[in-house]
C-alpha cells in the first residue's frame, strides 16, 4: 500500500486513516468516511475489511482511494458524540473559528473536525480530480439501505447507479453535516445509510457499496471485481428492489431538554395513515396529519431529529427539474419582485416574502434551491447546481450533459 508524504497524512496514518491505495495510472480520488458518529461502527468495520482484501489481492486501480475514521474518541465510547455532534458543525464560519482556537480550547469534536479538515485539505492538495466523497452511517431503527444527497444533478446521476432508494432535500433541515460542507465546494458527495446500528447486514451493505463505488467512480472495472454481481444483488435485495427518489418534507426537531419517545415498531419508509400516533413529545402525542411516509425514527438517546417525513418524487418531476436546471431557468427569477441575488457568485437568492407573494417552495426545489430563514420576512435560497463542478465529471460514463 503506497503512502503520501504530507505531514498531516503521515501523522494520522496509524489512527485516522484506515487505508490508502494509489494506482499506477491517474484517475479519480475516492474518499470514504466511517464512524463520524461513534455509535455507528459499521462503516469503519467495512472499510477495514475491504482494504484488507484489497491488499491481499494486490489489484491495481486508477487514481486513489482513502478510508478515514471519523470521531475516534466517540468510537471508543460507542457514543454518537461526546460534546458536540461531529456531523453538525461543518460550517465555513464554524471551521474558521475552530482553526483560531488552540487544541486545549477546542471541544473533543472540534479537535476531530480540525484533524479531518487538515486531512481533506491535504488530499485536495496532493490528489487528482475528479473527487468523490462518501460518508457511511447507520440508523437507530430498522431500515432499507438508502442514499442521502444534496440536490445537485451530478449527485443525482451518480447516486442512481446504486440499487437503493435516494433521499433529496435533507440539507434543508440540517445545519453542518460534513457532506454539506464538501458539496458546497461542488464535488460529488453521497451519504449511505446501510441499515440498523450494530447489525451484520449493515456491514455487508457497506462493503457492497464500497466495491460498487470504486467501480462506478472509475477506480476499478467490473472485470476486476469478480463478486460485482454479488455486491449489487446484496444491496438490491436489502433494499427490496426500491430505487425510488424521495424528498424530505418535515423534520420533527427535539432538544436535549425535551422528553421525547418514539412509539415502538416504526421503520424508515413505512407508510403512515392520517391520524396514527407516532411519538410522545413533552407529554403531547404526535400524530400524522395526513397519509405520509416515516423516515429515520429516533430510537436512541442522542440526536436532534425525532423523525422525518418523506414523499415519493415522480420521475417526470425529476426530468423536468433537470431540464430547467440545464437551461438555467433560474436566471429569470431575479426579474420577479422581491427576488435578488444575495452574492456576487450568483449561487444564492434572497427572497423578501412580504413582496414575493408568489413564492412557492416546491417550484424553487425544482431549480435546485433549498432555503434557510434569515428573519421573519427574508429567506436565503442556496443553489447546489451553480456551485457544482460539472466539468470535472464530464469524462465520467455516468455523466449526462
Amino acid at each position: 500500500m503506497s503512502q503520501i508524504q504530507t505531514k498531516a497524512i503521515e501523522k494520522l496514518k496509524n489512527k485516522r486513516i484506515i487505508g490508502h491505495i494509489s494506482g499506477k495510472e491517474s484517475g479519480p480520488t475516492l474518499v470514504l468516511f466511517g464512524g463520524i458518529h461513534g455509535n455507528e461502527p459499521s462503516g469503519v468495520q467495512a472499510l477495514e475489511r475491504v482494504f484488507k482484501k484489497f491488499e491481499a489481492t494486490k489489484q491495481d486501480l486508477k487514481g486513489a482511494v482513502f478510508g478515514i475514521k471519523g470521531n475516534l474518541p466517540a468510537l471508543v465510547e460507542k457514543k454518537r458524540f461526546l460534546e458536540h455532534d461531529l456531523n453538525r458543525i461543518w460550517t465555513s464560519s464554524g471551521i474558521d473559528e475552530i482553526a483560531q482556537k488552540s487544541k486545549l480550547e477546542r471541544s473533543v469534536e472540534e479537535n476531530e473536525l480540525f484533524e479531518i479538515h487538515q486531512l481533506i485539505s491535504d488530499i485536495f492538495a496532493t490528489q487528482s480530480p475528479p473527487y468523490y466523497f462518501i460518508d457511511f452511517h447507520t440508523t437507530s431503527s430498522p431500515t432499507l439501505p438508502f442514499i442521502t444527497i444534496n440536490d445537485a444533478l451530478i449527485n443525482r446521476e451518480f447516486a442512481r447507479l446504486f440499487p437503493v432508494p435516494v433521499i433529496l432535500g435533507i440539507e434543508e433541515y440540517l445545519v453542518g453535516p460534513l457532506l454539506n460542507y464538501i458539496n458546497e465546494k461542488g464535488y460529488v458527495s453521497l451519504g449511505f445509510e446501510s441499515g440498523q446500528h450494530f447489525t451484520v447486514e449493515a456491514v455487508k451493505n457497506t462493503i457492497s457499496f464500497i466495491w460498487l463505488a470504486m467501480i462506478y467512480c472509475g477506480a476499478l472495472t467490473k472485470e476486476q471485481v469478480p463478486d460485482y454481481k454479488k455486491y449489487h444483488d446484496q444491496l438490491n435485495l436489502s433494499a427490496k428492489g426500491n430505487t425510488i427518489f424521495y424528498e424530505v418534507i418535515h423534520r420533527h426537531c427535539i432538544t436535549d431538554s425535551d422528553d421525547f419517545e418514539m412509539l415502538p415498531g416504526f421503520r424508515s419508509f413505512e407508510k403512515l395513515q392520517k391520524g396514527i400516533a407516532i411519538a410522545n413529545h413533552n407529554g403531547e402525542q404526535i400524530t400524522a396529519l395526513k397519509d405520509t411516509i416515516v423516515f429515520m425514527p429516533l430510537y436512541q438517546v442522542q440526536g436532534e431529529e425525532g423523525f422525518f417525513l418523506i414523499r415519493k418524487i415522480p420521475l417526470w418531476i425529476l426530468s423536468f427539474s433537470a431540464f430547467l436546471r440545464k437551461i438555467k431557468f433560474d436566471s429569470f427569477l431575479v426579474l420577479l419582485p422581491g427576488v435578488s441575488w444575495s452574492n456576487g457568485t450568483r449561487d444564492k437568492l434572497m427572497v423578501n416574502l412580504k413582496v414575493a407573494m408568489f413564492y412557492n417552495k416546491p417550484f424553487f426545489h425544482l431549480l435546485g434551491y433549498r432555503n434557510r430563514m434569515v428573519d421573519k420576512t427574508h429567506i436565503i435560497l442556496n443553489n447546489r447546481e451553480r456551485t457544482a463542478k460539472n466539468m470535472m465529471y464530464k469524462g465520467s460514463y455516468w455523466y449526462k450533459k
